[in-house]
């Protein structure tokens, strides 16, 4: 999902940004799927360094590709509605 997309679904639909520092200050404390959470061109919020790396891992770990501009294709990957169990929906579910 997109932060925006997180803050919407919270009734804050401009507050993509206290998804950001929720996630950064509580992801640890409650196990939050941080890795899961990009912005809304597809790209990972955090652009070097081991955290880069470390969630670009943990989504290619779950199937998910990136392309040479390390963006993810949001057509493909992003999760629709709120289901958990549910961690992508593909397109080719959608049809």
């Amino acid at each position: 999902m997109t932060y925006g997309q997180i803050a919407g679904l919270a009734g804050s639909p401009r507050g993509a940004r206290q998804v950001v520092r929720i996630l950064h200050s509580m992801s640890s404390k409650y196990d939050l799927p941080w890795h899961r959470v990009i912005n809304a061109k597809g790209e990972m919020g955090i652009k070097s360094g081991e955290g880069f790396i470390r969630q670009r891992m943990q989504l290619e770990e779950e199937g998910v590709e990136f392309s040479s501009q390390d963006k993810i294709d949001l057509r493909v990957y992003q999760a629709i509605g709120s289901n958990q169990n549910l961690p992508y929906i593909k397109e080719d579910d959608l049809m």
